[in-house]
């Protein structure tokens, strides 16, 4: 507590006039009645806060949890329009079935050491959806009896979910855009050698039942076989030579079938139907050293002269060809891929 001011001591009375003496002593008397009171009063204490506005609040970190979830919202809304316009269909409705709740646990590759639809590969790799190119393809596996290889195509994942029509759509849709590319290349193969250029004409590319027919023909001026021989002319290697690059660069399998004109042999010891055979399998022979996987080769078959082009003229040089077919893939089974369809 605060002590009270000394009281002041009044004037000597020598010092006051005589006529002053009076209210001099009235006022000593008065003064030393408030000296008490003024001593009794409390001490005046004065509190100063100091308020921090926080620069008007800019600083908090509220804005920081509201741009964390927009950000999160727009990558959620990136990566659907992506996927839908990165599948067709099937694979949208494929996707919708897998995150459905259900028992069935499905096997999937384990690349990342994780389970699931991408199969622990990161979701802009290339391989962690069914295709990317075109999207659509079928699951290659090893037929029994064959060696197991690993699928590398980008056109060979078959989503899950999908029943036989829609499988054997897909398959059927890839193969016709596989046909159309082998047909292109091969044209191109053959019209920039100088050693095959004139041969184009030649060969002819029909789409049937069974899958794309490659038919390299006789004419007067050409001869794929050396007459009643399996042989295979220097100029007809040179032709196939070009088609074997050509299906390296696809998967599916491969027929091949020997026709003969209706020329007869003399002699009863040979006969069409197994120079037709002969021939078509010295094509197979040809191919296969060219490097075509021999585990492709489905059919090899000769039918003599019992399919002529010119059914008119059974002599006709035209009728003596060799059909090689690339056959449409079995929705079901898939085909053993080669390291060249990856290509």
């Amino acid at each position: 507590m605060a002590e009270a001011p000394a009281e002041k001591p009044a004037p000597p009375a020598a010092d006051v006039p005589p006529d002053q003496q009076a209210d001099a002593a009235a006022a000593t008397a008065e003064a030393s009645a408030e000296a008490p009171a003024a001593a009794e009063l409390p001490p005046i204490i004065v509190i100063k806060k100091i308020i921090d506005d926080g620069h008007g609040g800019g600083h908090g970190g509220a804005w920081k949890i509201a741009l964390a979830d927009m950000m999160t919202a727009m990558m959620a809304f990136f990566l659907l329009m992506w996927i839908l316009g990165a599948t067709n269909e099937s694979q949208r409705k494929s996707i919708a079935e897998y995150f459905k709740p259900t028992s069935i646990v499905t096997k999937a590759d384990k690349s990342g050491g994780a389970d699931g639809f991408f199969g622990g590969m990161s979701i802009i790799d290339p391989k962690a959806l069914p295709s990317q190119a075109s999207q659509t393809g079928l699951v290659q596996l090893s037929a029994p009896g064959r060696e197991e290889f690993e699928s590398t195509h980008e056109d060979q994942a078959m989503p899950e979910g999908l029943n036989e029509q829609e499988r054997q759509k897909i398959a059927a849709e890839q193969d016709e855009k596989n046909f159309e590319e082998l047909q292109k290349k091969l044209k191109a193969k053959l019209a920039s050698d100088e050693k095959t250029a004139d041969l184009l004409s030649v060969v002819k590319f029909v789409k049937e039942k069974e899958g794309l027919r490659i038919e390299i023909l006789d004419t007067a001026g050409f001869s794929m076989f050396t007459s009643g021989t399996n042989n295979i002319e220097p100029a007809a290697k040179e032709l196939i030579a070009k088609v074997g690059e050509s299906l390296k660069g696809v998967a599916n399998e491969i027929a091949i079938r020997g026709h003969t004109d209706g020329y007869q042999f003399k002699n009863g010891t040979n006969n069409n139907w197994s120079l037709s055979a002969n021939r078509a399998d010295a094509t197979r022979t040809l191919l296969t050293g060219l490097g075509v996987e021999g585990g492709r080769f489905a059919r090899i078959e000769g039918v003599a002269d019992s399919q002529p082009v010119n059914t008119q003229n059974p002599l006709d040089p035209k009728n003596r060809r060799i059909s090689i077919t690339v056959l449409y893939r079995d929705a079901n089974k898939g085909l053993k891929p080669t390291p060249e369809a990856a290509q």
